[in-house]
């Protein structure tokens, strides 16, 4: 009875962060990068994957996933973004048994060099880049986290994540040219912003065949301020649900050496309107998977693709998996390339 009183008071308590997350609609938030999410296997699955997060992944989609680490696990994950942006993380994970898990990551993003310019009024026609200057800068973005998961029951995990997020827009303070009365004069504004964020997870396996759900929270945290403007962080709500429909105890068909899972995800941010993600995912022999989705509900997203490969080496198990987006407007196609090793 405790127990079961447990769960339902976590549920309890994310269903009230989603009434958060979902009345802060504000049309637009800093800290746009944090949406930009790493791991092939999950972006080929069109982000469908708050239920199958697991082990040193877990830390970026659903900390509760980080219970279900063995021994060691280690991720990294590179991503070619629009517009010259590129994004590496990295995560880790380690068991202590029944004490529970512990993850770390790291994230980092290059925005690429941008070319610098003043205001520098009146504008004329006879000047073809007006404000140009010759130099250029690079934005980026950091995150730092460390997680931690364990399990209520044999069914029910929960998680927590504490993350610290910093933005540079420019190389140090940026000096701007302001003409007035009497001439032009320079100024001074912060460029850069950070901020603490939290992260929290729970996932059920509901014990009927493969059947599991699951929920996260993400980007809780106060405004991030750049120079005098004060800015709401991207906060959301991940729910889910996953089950096998080929393989061991699947839905449909029992299979030994195939597995065709589904998985399918809403997504309620706090500055846009509800979205939703499907995944599927074959894999043949534990070596060989391949990967389809579709994001729905989004301006640019769609539909995405991808491969995974799987291979032991000893004591260690290598995963390597690629994923393919595919945006509108022109913007060009995302891919992202994932290694794992994980210490059996």
């Amino acid at each position: 009875m405790k127990t079961r009183s447990g769960i339902i008071s976590l549920l309890l308590a994310v269903l009230l962060c989603s009434g958060s997350v979902m009345a802060q609609k504000v049309g637009s938030t800093s800290l746009q990068f944090l949406k930009v999410m790493p791991n092939a296997r999950a972006t080929a699955m069109g982000d469908a994957y708050v239920v199958l997060a697991s082990g040193a992944e877990a830390v970026f989609w659903n900390p509760a996933g980080l219970a279900y680490a063995e021994n060691y696990e280690f991720s990294l994950t590179y991503l070619k973004w629009i517009f010259d942006t590129q994004q590496g993380a990295i995560s880790g994970a380690m068991s202590f048994g029944d004490w529970g898990s512990v993850g770390l990551q790291l994230q980092y993003v290059d925005f690429g060099a941008i070319d610098e310019a003043l205001w520098v009024p009146p504008y004329t026609e006879d000047i073809l880049y007006p404000g140009l200057t010759g130099r250029t800068f690079r934005p980026y973005a950091i995150v730092a986290g460390v997680s931690y998961a364990a399990a209520i029951t044999n069914k029910f995990v929960t998680g927590i994540t504490v993350k610290y997020a910093h933005e540079s827009l420019y190389n140090g303070d940026r000096i701007a040219a302001v003409r007035g009365e009497f001439g032009t004069d320079t100024v001074s504004a912060k460029t850069w912003t950070d901020g603490l964020l939290f992260d929290f997870g729970i996932n059920y396996n509901t014990g009927f065949r493969t059947i599991r759900i699951a929920a996260s929270a993400q980007n809780f945290g106060g405004n991030v301020r750049y120079a005098e403007e004060s800015s709401v962080v991207p906060m959301s709500l991940r729910l889910g649900i996953a089950a096998d429909m080929i393989g061991t105890d699947a839905l449909l068909l029992p299979a030994e050496s195939s597995r065709l899972g589904i998985a399918f995800d809403l997504f309620q941010p706090n500055d846009y309107a509800q979205q939703a993600h499907f995944g599927v995912e074959y894999e043949f022999e534990k070596t060989v998977a391949l990967r389809g989705g579709y994001k729905f509900g989004y301006d640019a997203d769609g539909l995405t693709a991808g491969l995974g490969l799987k291979q032991m080496l000893g004591d260690l198990r290598l995963a390597l998996d690629y994923s393919y987006g595919m945006l509108h407007y022109n913007l060009g196609d995302v891919h992202r390339i994932s290694v794992g090793v994980k210490f059996q």
